[in-house]
């Protein structure tokens, strides 16, 4: 009688800790995946760039450059304390992407064999900008 008894209540707890998950995962909101973000107005960048990957080439604008995003990017008109990221009423964007096709075919043409330890691999706006909105230029004295 002591073996069906415990039978018994093991399987009522079993049924009961069964029935008080189903009946508490009710109350759970659904947790979607976030959603991928698509950017607009990637011209130069491939559409297929990712939030992370975006990131960083804009923190390497900011500190190869010493700026700030409204640097390049103009402020949103509906609230300018905001940026529109994918306006292009900012010229410095241009200047931006114009830049990065620059570099892109310098580095596509002179560097892409270059595997000397030590040497230079590629060139980026830091190579010229070193942390100032306009490269510097000095002409070397002979």
């Amino acid at each position: 009688m002591k073996k069906i008894n415990f039978k018994y209540r093991k399987l009522c707890l079993v049924t009961a800790v069964i029935a008080a998950t189903l009946s508490l995962s009710a109350f759970i909101p659904n947790q979607e995946k976030p959603k991928e973000e698509k950017f607009s107005n990637l011209k130069v960048l491939p559409k297929n760039t990712t939030p992370d990957q975006l990131k960083a080439v804009m923190h390497e604008f900011n500190a190869s450059l010493g700026v700030k995003c409204g640097f390049c990017h103009a402020p949103s008109k509906d609230d300018p304390k905001k940026m529109d990221f994918a306006s292009d009423e900012n010229k410095h964007k241009n200047v931006a992407r114009d830049m990065m096709k620059m570099t892109a075919k310098i580095n596509k043409k002179y560097f892409h064999k270059n595997d000397k330890e030590g040497e230079i691999k590629a060139i980026s706006c830091k190579t010229c900008h070193n942390g100032q909105k306009h490269p510097e230029m000095k002409i070397a004295s002979l």
